[in-house]
């Protein structure tokens, strides 16, 4: 019976992992880059889809106390989630961003295998330095929460609002782990009679 519920249990990660190789979903809330008068909030929403080599991106922003003039990903800041990197998406501003506004909405399916889509210091950073090694390295800054999309404006040139990308739980996961949860209270009440 142990064995059972082990190969059980085993089953369910692996199939967890496996469920949830594709597409990745972020999110990120975006609050003031610092003090210094910066306003502003908004959220992004982000899906990268390794098999496709796109990113997509959805944010909506409001409140700024200047107007857009750029925006981008940055990657990769030494410690998850403060401090400040080198821009890693877009070598100027992401294509067809709204510029000269305090509030807006952005969509756009970036395509990750194109060299165009990265900046020369982040692609030639990368292991291999070419667009695959970007791609992948754009990836691990996202999921180790040293990624971040940033908004700049003409009263704040260096960034007024940004935020972190972090992971969106998928419901299998929840349900996964309430099952192993459950197996786990099970296995110990039938080794205590």
């Amino acid at each position: 019976m142990k064995k059972t519920l082990l190969m059980l249990g085993l089953g369910l990660v692996l199939g967890a992992t496996m469920l949830s190789a594709t597409p990745m979903k972020f999110y990120t809330v975006f609050a003031p880059e610092g003090g210094g008068g910066r306003t502003g909030s908004g959220s992004g929403y982000f899906e990268f889809d390794p098999d496709a080599d796109t990113l997509l991106i959805d944010v909506n922003f409001a409140g700024l106390s200047g107007i857009t003039n750029i925006a981008h990903i940055h990657c990769c800041v030494s410690v998850a989630g403060s401090g400040n990197a080198g821009i890693a998406v877009t070598p100027t501003t992401l294509p067809g961003f709204p510029i000269q506004v305090s509030s807006g909405t952005y969509n756009i399916t970036l395509d990750l295998s194109s060299a165009a889509t990265y900046t020369t210091g982040f692609l030639s950073g990368s292991n291999p330095a070419d667009p695959s090694g970007a791609e992948a390295r754009l990836l691990q800054g996202i999921l180790d929460g040293k990624a971040y999309f940033n908004i700049h404006t003409n009263a704040f040139t260096g960034g007024e609002i940004r935020g972190f990308l972090a992971p969106v739980p998928e419901p299998g996961v929840f349900l996964l782990t309430g099952l192993g949860l459950l197996g786990v209270v099970g296995l110990r009440r039938r080794q205590r009679l």
